[in-house]
């Protein structure tokens, strides 16, 4: 084995951040490209210090048509290291990158959950944290967004993600895999331009490097790390400030003591809302969402919202919000 200073990075991180202990079982996500191959070349050549169990999971999207050539090229792979693989082919369509993204997660957690691997273990880099950060930005997601490629978070209450990777860029995982002649898979969606990321990847973050600085990509993955920390920060103190604020009533219908919420920064205001209308609506909330609650803190009595997705509605009474779920006709509750 060739001990480089990838590996040695690696496994600093794996330790300093407590990622995973030794002997745990990691499913590792391997598409075939260099990131991923990347990451399984450095988790097999650590397995002897850390004695983890792993295998390798692949996802046929069926978008193109040497899929089938990718997913037998990863097979090979799995073979080549006598890891256990696990193989799971799309049956209908897959027509968004977003969708695409959550029924690989799914797969993901159902093969670890099915195979008793505590963790899945992908190769996203500080150089996807960048994309994400814009991609993220340019859609107005504030600073949860801007920060929501971390190093773990939950898939399931038996299952984590963890993403190893996230201080070495793409650059650093081509020259790795180059350096070690290792055989990346090459996708050729990657270079399609009809996906934002791609666009992001191929044109605007070059643009940006040359045009504005050279490490721009650094940067913008250093700024998701420190948001990373302060959303995490204030998610605690909302969550805090929310059980007292908040009661849920019988029928319902959720009461939030806006006297309480008055004495709080706007940030932690619109946090708690958010946090409340998650439980309350039956989609994510938005921007507007979450406003339409704000201005009511400062409301006269009586002062309502109008309706949001589902039918709910806000309503000021004395000193108190109420969200007030839709009313179901004789006909719904029967269903």
């Amino acid at each position: 084995m060739v001990w480089t200073s990838l590996h040695a990075k690696i496994h600093r991180t794996i330790r300093h951040r407590h990622l995973f202990a030794p002997h745990e079982h990691l499913l590792v996500a391997l598409s075939g490209g260099q990131d991923s191959l990347c990451l399984i070349k450095l988790l097999v050549d650590l397995q002897v210090k850390w004695k983890w169990k792993l295998a390798i999971a692949h996802c046929d999207h069926r978008w193109r048509e040497d899929s089938q050539a990718n997913a037998d090229h990863v097979k090979n792979l799995a073979t080549s290291w006598d890891l256990p693989f696990h193989l799971q082919i799309a049956t209908d369509s897959v027509d968004s990158e977003a969708d695409a993204r959550n029924w690989r997660y799914r797969v993901f957690r159902e093969i670890a959950e099915d195979s008793g691997y505590k963790y899945v273990v992908t190769g996203h880099t500080s150089s996807d944290r960048a994309e994400t950060l814009i991609y993220n930005l340019i859609r107005g997601t504030g600073a949860d967004g801007l920060q929501s490629l971390n190093w773990q978070r939950s898939l399931g209450e038996k299952t984590m993600l963890v993403r190893p990777l996230l201080e070495i860029t793409r650059e650093q995982t081509g020259k790795f895999c180059q350096d070690l002649d290792l055989p990346v898979w090459v996708d050729s969606t990657n270079q399609n331009l009809q996906y934002p990321r791609n666009r992001i990847r191929q044109q605007l973050l070059p643009y940006l490097a040359a045009n504005f600085n050279p490490q721009v990509e650094s940067h913008l993955s250093h700024t998701a790390e420190l948001l990373r920390a302060e959303v995490e920060y204030l998610e605690q103190i909302a969550h805090q400030l929310r059980s007292i604020a908040s009661t849920k009533c019988e029928n319902g219908d959720l009461r939030l003591n806006r006297h309480l919420l008055k004495q709080q920064p706007l940030a932690l205001q619109r946090r708690v809302i958010r946090q409340i209308l998650q439980e309350a609506l039956p989609q994510t909330p938005n921007f507007d969402h979450i406003e339409k609650i704000t201005d009511l803190i400062n409301a006269p009595n009586r002062s309502q919202s109008d309706p949001f997705p589902g039918g709910s509605i806000a309503i000021v009474e004395n000193a108190s919000i109420v969200i007030r779920q839709p009313i179901l006709t004789l006909r719904e509750k029967e269903s």
